[in-house]
């Protein structure tokens, strides 16, 4: 809550102050986009270094180093200074990714859509709240500076709260270990000779030992672990991720824009529109623990009916005739947008597993990165053909990420069998 929170003050205000500072709109299109590029390459990177050295370490560098950006960020009087403080933020700005591999690490399967649920509804409740304060902080003399000081301080009690936690790493490791033995028997042996990602040790002595090892051995253990997710079977689940991104990116790409010409409303209620959704997007989190159960821990039936409902909607969404039926689709978007995305993050660390779960993110933020990069340009085209073209070509998208997954359905459903009964 308070990483998204302080994140969620700034970001908003950010495009005016480096106007502010002079930077014409391509210069600060251009910081925008390094910064998502370094996103990009780094998130993969830092996973698997998460893996190696452990989660608090890990978790620590990133929050330290994040807040050392936010701070730069605060001192920054000049274009130069706005661009360098951008670089340790979008290169180590990833600890809710590594905040959802230690709760996989921490949690058993059966629970684990349910914490994640609660986790995504946390992060959503402080990026509700953050641009609220944000504008008001803003108002004030050196708003932006203080706004950004304020934010880096944040970061320091985030880090506080990390270093305070009681680590046990000793009795994670071991249900680690213990997680490993039961994925050997949960999956098929083609599936483990796939992935290669088992573990001779347990996940605390490895944290420990590949603390001090050295650099470059560390860097030549996340390439190799890389690697090994690149030669998988998991690029089905992360070219479903990618297309569903894109789906729902090319939904919000011009949304106030498109309720102007389509229904005249203003930007204004295109806003509220936003911020509703946003909201239940934080009750569907909470609704997660009920849903699992009714679909009895089954999560690729979870991910597929929820994958069909937000094509549904993007559809009814495109082909809307009125005002009322796209407040109809924001409504349920929020549940199903919510749903799918808990439910991808699981699957693909229930197929992975957790020895690699710092990886398993780290690629798939990597993978929702590069579906922020080509929506844009996807919108662009379509928008030039109909206001209707960005939601109409999620449509096509959403379309055959379901048709994969239907082709895929015996790989997940024969190790959904396998996860019930063991249970």
């Amino acid at each position: 809550f308070q990483d998204l929170f302080g994140v969620s003050m700034v970001v908003p205000l950010m495009n005016l102050h480096i106007k502010s500072l002079g930077a014409s709109h391509t210069v600060a299109g251009i910081i925008g986009s390094l910064y998502g590029i370094m996103q990009l390459f780094s998130s993969t990177l830092v996973g698997c270094w998460s893996d190696i050295v452990g989660r608090q370490y890990s978790l620590l560098a990133c929050i330290l180093l994040s807040a050392l950006g936010y701070f730069l960020l605060g001192t920054s009087t000049s274009v130069f200074l706005f661009a360098i403080s951008r670089v340790p933020v979008g290169i180590f700005k990833h600890t809710l990714s590594i905040s959802k591999a230690l709760l996989s690490d921490l949690v058993s399967e059966r629970d684990r859509p349910l914490v994640m649920g609660r986790f995504n509804a946390a992060s959503s409740v402080g990026f509700i709240l953050g641009p609220v304060v944000g504008g008001y902080l803003t108002e004030l003399e050196d708003g932006f500076y203080r706004t950004a000081f304020i934010c880096a301080s944040i970061f320091l009690m985030n880090a506080g709260l990390v270093w305070m936690l009681p680590w046990s790493e000793e009795s994670t490791g071991n249900r680690e270990h213990q997680q490993g033995n039961k994925g050997m028997d949960r999956f098929s042996a083609k599936a483990n000779h796939d992935l290669h990602l088992k573990s001779a040790t347990s996940g605390g002595a490895l944290a420990s030992n590949s603390l001090f090892r050295s650099p470059w051995i560390q860097v030549a253990t996340v390439l190799k672990r890389i690697k090994e997710i690149a030669c998988s079977d998991l690029w089905d689940i992360f070219l479903v991720r990618l297309l569903m991104s894109v789906a729902i990116l090319l939904y919000y790409s011009n949304f106030s824009l498109a309720l102007e010409e389509r229904f005249g409303v203003k930007p204004l209620f295109a806003g509220y529109l936003m911020s509703y959704s946003s909201a239940l997007g934080v009750l569907a989190g909470c609704l997660l623990g009920p849903i699992t159960r009714f679909y009895q821990y089954n999560t690729y039936r979870m991910l597929l009916h929820s994958s069909s409902l937000t094509c549904m909607l993007i559809l009814l969404y495109a082909s809307a005739l009125s005002i009322w039926m796209v407040i109809l689709s924001s409504t349920f978007l929020a549940f199903s947008t919510t749903i799918g995305r808990t439910c991808i993050i699981d699957l693909e660390l229930t197929i992975g597993g957790n020895e690699a779960s710092g990886t398993l993110l780290g690629v798939g933020q990597s993978v929702t990165s590069v579906g922020r990069i080509v929506a844009p340009l996807l919108s662009g085209v379509a928008q030039e053909f109909s206001p209707c073209g960005p939601p109409s070509l999620g449509v096509v998208l959403a379309l055959v990420a379901i048709l994969i997954m239907n082709v895929n359905k015996q790989k997940y459903r024969s190790r959904g069998n396998v996860k019930l009964k063991k249970q």
